[in-house]
């Protein structure tokens, strides 16, 4: 009988013969087998880091203190004193007109943290500490962009007026004598891109009713324990509207609202009672209804109180141009077909009768230019076919070189030229501008002694710095923050066209 040492070896030999049958074959997963893994070191940065304003607004350092303080005078001679005087006498006085100002300072920052066994892992791949404080500059300019365009501090938007409610017996499904509520909230560009989501590379700008909520107040914790509680940016729900649809199964109600100075969109929720669920998001003032609502967020879960100004922030430009008495260009085209709009109309020269009206404002009262124009990509495309639709510019462009000939179609308006200077306004697409509008941008003003280089600059009293807080578990946790304020010294050199149909 062969003893246990033969019995063993005689084991071996009989698997070294079944693998060198099975041969060695490539493993269909990546991370199995006796397989490389081909993995590139460093993580690749895959998203979009855009900020306009951030990048043309001047930087300037603060003098301590809690807020910029600045006086101006606004105007000289302002009963129009003639010039002409009797001989041997002198004039009257002039007289003057002057305002003081001020913006307080706000800290803008972002927080992160890598444990100990996150930072271990990453060992030769990445240096996953970079990396976070990174991701923290790049989150807090992105922010900054934000708060530069939309914040707000002070333009409270009260409660949303009560929806103007209409029916029809066409152009819906919404059944026959049934009794319709319709709420509308206004929304800050916070209390929007709650809803629209941020430009960040992860959700674009697009509403999904069927997901959306808007949150009136948000509980933070933060890195250190505290918490925090932020405004939304929501106004108080509007009073509730009622209606009741005709006969048939093909009915439609068209809705529209009061614009609410300083929103730049509006939720809408419709239903039965006790059923008045979001439904749709607009960023002009009117919505048609054509069908139940699809969201699922119910109005009795807003609040009755108005959370639309954030006391962590600083106004950004569109809560500057429409603070009432700012002096800056603000107007809301009409409300048009509800639903629809009204769209931006044709000169018949090339040009837009709405943009140019602001532009004649602006030099009938200031004799100003500005010289940029910000906008979304759906007004973008919208100017773009009305001036183009208006031979405005050629459709095609046809090109020779030595590879032969190119047809390169399509256009694009990369800039407006004022009728009344003779300057170029540049078109600018914002990636967080809402639809419907159209800010009005000046880098300079036209007057040599106003003692001002930039009619707005950021007053920083801690530029950007980036902080590693001790220890006190096994992770370490960073920083990135600034310390400043928007300070607009001349909003007139400012403007904001609203409610436009894109």
């Amino acid at each position: 009988m062969p003893d246990v040492t033969t019995q063993t070896l005689d084991l071996i030999k009989n698997q070294r013969a079944e693998l060198a049958k099975a041969g060695w074959a490539q493993s269909a997963v990546a991370t199995s087998g006796i397989t490389n893994y081909d993995l590139e070191l460093g993580a690749k940065k895959l998203f979009p880091v855009k900020t306009p304003l951030r990048d043309i607004i001047p930087r300037v350092s603060g003098k301590g203190g809690i807020q910029a303080n600045w006086r101006a005078v606004t105007g000289i001679n302002t009963l129009g004193v003639s010039a002409g005087i009797s001989q041997g006498q002198r004039n009257s006085a002039v007289t003057h007109a002057t305002a003081d100002y001020f913006a307080a300072y706000r800290t803008l920052g972002m927080d992160d943290f890598v444990n100990f066994q996150a930072d271990w892992a990453a060992e030769g791949f990445d240096d996953a500490k970079a990396l976070a404080v990174e991701q923290l500059l790049y989150s807090t300019m992105i922010q900054e962009e934000f708060t530069d365009l939309g914040g707000n501090t002070s333009v409270a938007l009260g409660v949303t007026p009560t929806p103007t409610l209409a029916t029809a017996t066409t152009g819906g499904t919404l059944p026959a004598a049934t009794a319709y509520i319709v709420n509308c909230v206004a929304l800050t560009l916070h209390g929007y891109q709650q809803l629209a989501g941020y430009n960040n590379g992860t959700t674009g700008q697009a509403v999904n009713i069927a997901a959306g909520a808007l949150a009136a107040t948000i509980a933070r914790t933060n890195m250190d324990g505290t918490t925090d509680t932020v405004a939304g940016g929501v106004a108080q729900v509007s009073a509730a509207a009622t209606v009741t649809t005709g006969a048939g199964a093909t009915n439609s109600i068209t809705a529209t609202v009061a614009p609410v100075r300083g929103a730049v969109a509006y939720a809408w929720y419709w239903g039965t009672t006790g059923a008045v669920v979001l439904g749709a998001v607009t960023t002009i003032n009117s919505l048609l209804i054509t069908a139940a609502a699809t969201g699922t967020q119910n109005v009795s879960a807003l609040p009755a109180a108005d959370n639309s100004t954030d006391s962590l922030v600083y106004d950004g430009l569109l809560s500057q141009i429409m603070k009432a008495g700012s002096g800056a260009y603000f107007a809301d085209l009409a409300t048009g077909t509800a639903g629809v709009g009204t769209v931006l109309t044709s000169d018949g020269a090339g040009g837009c009768n709405e943009i140019d009206a602001v532009l004649r404002d602006r030099w009938d009262l200031y004799r100003l230019s500005p010289s940029q124009m910000f906008m979304s990509a759906s007004v973008a495309l919208a100017l773009n076919k009305l001036i183009i639709a208006n031979g405005g510019a050629p459709l095609i462009r046809y090109g020779m070189d030595a590879n032969g000939a190119t047809i390169t179609a399509g256009t694009m308006v990369g800039s407006y030229l004022n009728k009344i200077t003779g300057t170029l306004i540049k078109v600018t697409i914002h990636p967080n501008m809402p639809a419907g509008q159209i800010l009005f941008y000046s880098d300079s003003t036209p007057y040599p002694t106003s003692g001002i280089g930039s009619p707005i600059v950021k007053r920083v009293r801690r530029d950007y710095f980036a902080t590693e807080w001790p220890l006190k578990s096994y992770r370490f946790e960073f920083s990135v923050a600034f310390d400043g304020v928007l300070q607009c010294y001349f909003p007139p050199a400012y403007g904001l066209l609203r409610n436009i149909a894109a």
